[in-house]
């Protein structure tokens, strides 16, 4: 007899992630991605992350709430196999799930407290923002770390071989506009990672790629395997 259980969201992430394209495919690839867990009214209180700042990373159980609605299939194919070889879904850290699960190590940089009121900011999430956060667990690397796990197709670590430029518009949007801290880092990370379809590695590419990073939409192209970011603007929100 097959049984069901119904859990809620303790909390959603506010992410500088606006969309699913670009996201490191893996966390703490992009540390430089600042986010806020901040929790729901029936959890928001000091005293479920009291002592939380004793340990230095966390463990993140959320939904892959964007991929529900299309379902899940038992053959995928990774990224790191090159987008081409299927290979069965729980080999692999694909988003397309049966009970669209997934889990995250994470940077914990500080616990919030204001006004009886708690959230928790943390670096190196590989999340949209809006993400649902199901469960957080301490990080505990006595039993955590295994020295000799086997990591199979993923045993190292992937390769960044793209060179992150920005041309002069781009830089001097930088220089002239506030923006989040370790922006421009964060930018590097994300595009080093070359964000684009697997098959398209290694490969001549004319196509101009865009992301929305916090307010900002980030453009480039991949030119002989350097990535030029061509423009940065800001979002008008107010549309």
């Amino acid at each position: 007899m097959s049984k069901s259980t119904l859990i809620s969201p303790i909390g959603h992430i506010k992410s500088p992630f606006k969309q699913k394209f670009a996201i490191p495919r893996q966390p703490r690839l992009a540390t430089a991605a600042l986010a806020i867990i901040e929790l729901e009214d029936d959890y928001n209180h000091p005293d479920l992350v009291r002592d939380l700042e004793q340990f230095s990373h966390l463990w993140l159980i959320f939904s892959f709430h964007q991929n529900i609605q299309q379902g899940w299939t038992p053959l995928v194919r990774p990224p790191r196999l090159g987008g081409n070889k299927k290979t069965g879904v729980f080999a692999t850290r694909a988003t397309f799930r049966p009970n669209g699960l997934g889990m995250s190590a994470v940077k914990l940089e500080q616990v919030i407290v204001d006004n009886n009121k708690a959230s928790i900011q943390i670096s190196g999430a590989d999340l949209v923002d809006g993400t649902p956060i199901f469960d957080i667990k301490p990080y505990v690397p006595y039993s955590d770390i295994i020295n000799e796990a086997d990591g199979g197709f993923a045993q190292e670590a992937p390769l960044t071989p793209m060179v992150v430029e920005f041309s002069a518009q781009a830089q001097t949007f930088l220089d002239s506009v506030s923006t989040p801290t370790d922006f421009k880092q964060l930018i590097e990370q994300v595009l080093a990672q070359d964000p684009r379809p697997a098959y398209k590695k290694n490969k001549a590419d004319d196509k101009e790629y865009a992301v929305e990073l916090y307010q900002f939409d980030v453009r480039w192209r991949v030119i002989e395997n350097r990535t030029i970011v061509t423009n940065i603007t800001l979002i008008d929100t107010d549309i």
